[in-house]
């Protein structure tokens, strides 16, 4: 009878495969070939997360640039909107002020009359002739008997509280027949008297007047202590 041993044949089969791999992989060109094929995996791997991670940062780039560029457009229509703002303000303001000016040059004619009618009250023996405004320049010209009643005229014009400044007064010395003296029965000349001819030139500021109730172009007042009439003319 023979006898086989089984266990020695399985052992040493696997003793000669297990010799071959050692054999195969501490050959240099083994080791060479898997220390290359682990290093092109690990440079594979590098290099395609440099790829990716590169290619997210892009897209987070153009992202950001894309919402930059939305933020300057929503700016621009935001300054734009402003500056139409800014300009309606602007002609809001200059039609503040023109309206201003208008009914500043409109009160004119009637402030400076009632101004006039004011101060001609306080001294009496005070004879109007005209009034002349042109542009901020008003212009008075009358007579009186007596040159104090002049000058203190002239003064209530300059203390105003700035309604009338850069007061200007001649005055002319005039010898007339008096009028209201009758003739002598002889057949002389009737009296005369010394008149005070004056021409007053000064500007007018119509901010610092009243706002009147009526704008006429030219208005008139009553003589006054029996002089002539009053005109105020605007040229």
């Amino acid at each position: 009878m023979i006898k086989v041993n089984l266990l020695n044949s399985v052992t040493e089969r696997q003793g000669s495969a297990v010799a071959a791999v050692d054999r195969k992989v501490s050959s240099p060109a083994s080791r060479l070939l898997l220390l290359t094929l682990a290093v092109g995996f690990l440079l594979a791997a590098v290099v395609g997360w440099d790829v990716i991670s590169s290619h997210m940062a892009r897209n987070r780039a153009e992202q950001e640039k894309a919402e930059q560029q939305q933020i300057q457009k929503e700016l621009e229509v935001v300054m734009k909107e402003q500056q139409e703002l800014e300009q309606k303000i602007k002609n809001i303001d200059m039609r503040i002020e023109a309206i201003k000016k208008l009914r500043a040059n409109q009160a004119g004619p009637s402030a400076v009359l009632e101004a006039m009618r004011e101060r001609i009250a306080m001294v009496p023996g005070l004879y109007l002739k005209s009034i002349e405004q042109s542009g901020d320049v008003v212009t008075i010209t009358g007579n009186s008997p007596d040159e104090s009643v002049v000058t203190q005229f002239g003064r209530s014009l300059e203390f105003s509280n700035g309604l009338f400044s850069n007061l200007n007064i001649e005055t002319r010395r005039e010898e007339m027949t008096n009028q209201m003296a009758s003739a002598p029965a002889s057949g002389g000349e009737a009296p005369k008297v010394n008149v005070i001819n004056f021409t007053i030139k000064t500007n007018y500021t119509p901010s610092k007047a009243p706002s009147p109730d009526a704008n006429p172009t030219t208005a008139s007042a009553a003589p006054n202590q029996g002089g002539s009439a009053v005109q105020v003319a605007k040229n």
